[in-house]
């Protein structure tokens, strides 16, 4: 039997959606635009994500300077005080990756994957999940009812995963939910933002440049040397004692030999250097994550690089490309001139910090160059540039780079998977028959 406060926090939440999807004006803008550009940034199609998205903008979209939850309080004279704080306190609601730890008899003990906290959780319909078992993997949105969380948003089941697919579980909820990576823990995300302004700072230490292009492949060795800088300056940061022995080492971490061996394997450090990570707490809390080129810009001809302290590093390919064009008399003469425009526009990776840094450069030339290309002879950079990036559903405040540093057990988590994975492989590699010369 659901509890009476769980049963009007229910009520509360069903008005609350019906006031947004009966709202016209502002608000049923606002809405329809927060929606669309949700699931535009978004790989699932899903309508259970759809149900996600409608759920977050109830809390945290913006209608001007209020949340629609604020409107709908001011315009619920009739809530009563305990109503009131219910709503008020669903700001804190977040979605997580949550592997239930316990079944307990009206609800689950819960663990978000990706923070490690707990929580007692009560669905309003217990009967609909009670195939769910302990071990198995959900994705939702959970939000303050008392002592223990409500399930605010249509939950997605994803089964009982081993480490390979947990990985990848995480994988896609950071791209679905950037915003909720750290929902319920402010101090990791922090921590992670600190960490991409300390990695700017790095770059540009190391690349003496906040733009620099050359090949692929000059490009490749230049981050493995840039990976081995970065380790060797966290490893100064934190000091290293060459001196002394692993044993030593590992009393002064308070780990075993053998716990100190494996954590340095899985965070690719020394014994040494993972042992004075663990002393110093703040360094064994985030992990940065080791950076890769991908293959095919491994192979390419060019690759500029732009740096920033809060949007990360854009990798572009056709930066120079770009250039030439807002440099040409007549950009039209150039080939393939229309194509490369509308895939700046169009492709997530020439984001607004990428434009802006083209607004900078070039500023009357790139005003000219739009103007021409959306017949738009009174389009200026001052006024049309951001709505014109969000009518291409560009964010115009950063989100979280791939470069920022992870919790320590995520990062264990990735490192294991993989090795699983290379593990199959290569049992798979070795059962196939030899096709070919071969040589004994």
């Amino acid at each position: 039997m659901v509890d009476a406060i769980l049963a009007r926090s229910n009520e509360l939440k069903q008005a609350l959606t019906d006031f947004v999807y009966d709202a016209e004006g502002e608000l049923a803008i606002a809405f329809e635009k927060f929606v669309a550009d949700r699931l535009a940034q978004s790989q699932s199609k899903e309508t259970k994500h759809r149900d996600t998205v409608v759920d977050i903008f109830l809390t945290h979209g913006q209608v001007g300077t209020k949340t629609p939850l604020e409107l709908f309080i001011e315009q619920e004279p009739d809530l009563s005080e305990s109503d009131r704080q219910l709503l008020l306190n669903w700001k804190r609601n977040f979605s997580g990756l949550f592997a239930i730890q316990e079944i307990l008899p009206d609800g689950f003990k819960v663990m978000n994957w990706l923070t490690t906290k707990m929580y007692i959780v009560k669905p309003s319909d217990l009967e609909a999940m009670s195939r769910l078992k302990q071990g198995e993997m959900l994705v939702t949105r959970i939000a303050p009812v008392e002592d223990y969380w409500m399930i605010f948003s249509p939950y997605v089941q994803l089964g009982n995963l081993g480490k390979p697919k947990l990985a990848v579980a995480i994988g896609n909820f950071r791209q679905n939910y950037k915003s909720d990576l750290y929902g319920d823990a402010p101090e990791l995300l922090e921590e992670a933002w600190k960490s991409v302004e300390r990695y700017h700072q790095d770059f540009l230490d190391f690349f003496g440049s906040d733009q620099v292009t050359m090949s692929g492949y000059h490009l490749g060795k230049k981050i493995a040397e840039f990976q081995d800088f970065l380790t060797q300056r966290r490893m100064d940061e934190v000091g290293l004692d060459s001196n002394k022995s692993l044993a030593e080492l590992a009393q002064d971490a308070g780990m075993s030999d053998e716990e100190l061996t494996e954590m340095a394997e899985a965070m690719g450090l020394d014994a040494e250097s993972a042992a004075k990570m663990v002393q110093n707490k703040a360094a064994a809390k985030m992990v940065t994550p080791q950076i890769d080129l991908p293959p095919e810009l491994k192979k390419a001809e060019e690759v500029t690089v732009l740096a920033h302290p809060r949007w990360g590093q854009m990798l572009l390919t056709t930066y120079t490309q770009f250039e030439s064009l807002l440099n040409a008399e007549d950009w039209k003469s150039i080939k393939g001139a229309d194509k490369l425009i509308r895939k700046y526009l169009t492709e997530a990776e020439v984001n607004y910090f990428v434009w802006h840094r083209l607004a900078e450069q070039y500023p009357t030339q790139l005003e000219s160059l739009l103007r021409s290309f959306l017949d738009r002879p009174e389009f200026t950079l001052e006024k049309d540039l951001d709505p014109l990036l969000q009518q291409y559903h560009k964010p115009l405040v950063p989100e979280l780079p791939d470069i920022a540093s992870v919790p320590l057990h995520l990062h264990n988590l990735f490192q294991e998977a993989l090795a699983e994975v290379s593990k199959t492989k290569a049992k798979e590699k070795a059962k196939q028959p030899s096709k070919g010369f071969k040589r004994g």
